[in-house]
């Protein structure tokens, strides 16, 4: 049974940090492009960033780029997303998403996370 379970989000101020965590079983990992998704509040899921299984392939929103890492540690089977100087327009649900095929689109990953919220406001 693939589980992906999130976890690091919550209230953050404008211009602070948070890293979020997933950690990845019941799929070979090591062999799954992952990525990262958000949905806000009345808006549709949108793309936010993606690696390969290699760490070959790093994908970021154009938007994003410049304020995120996305990195794996596949012996622990675990993705992480590093987001910097935040925004309130970054409040959303933060999905992982797991997806066997190389650097698919969103929202066409196989699995998917139950999400963490993140919230950033003063």
């Amino acid at each position: 049974q693939v589980q992906l379970v999130e976890s690091g989000g919550g209230l953050v101020q404008p211009g602070g940090s948070l890293k979020l965590f997933c950690a990845a079983s019941g799929f070979t990992f090591s062999a799954d492009t992952m990525g990262w998704g958000r949905q806000a509040p009345g808006k549709e899921r949108e793309f936010v960033a993606a690696i390969s299984w290699s760490n070959s392939r790093i994908q970021y929103a154009e938007s994003l780029k410049g304020r995120l890492t996305i990195s794996r540690d596949n012996p622990k089977n675990t993705v992480y997303l590093q987001m910097n100087s935040l925004k309130a327009e970054d409040t959303a649900v933060y999905y992982c998403a797991a997806d066997p095929r190389l650097m698919p689109t969103m929202p066409s990953y196989e699995h998917w996370g139950q999400g963490t919220q993140v919230t950033v406001s003063s």
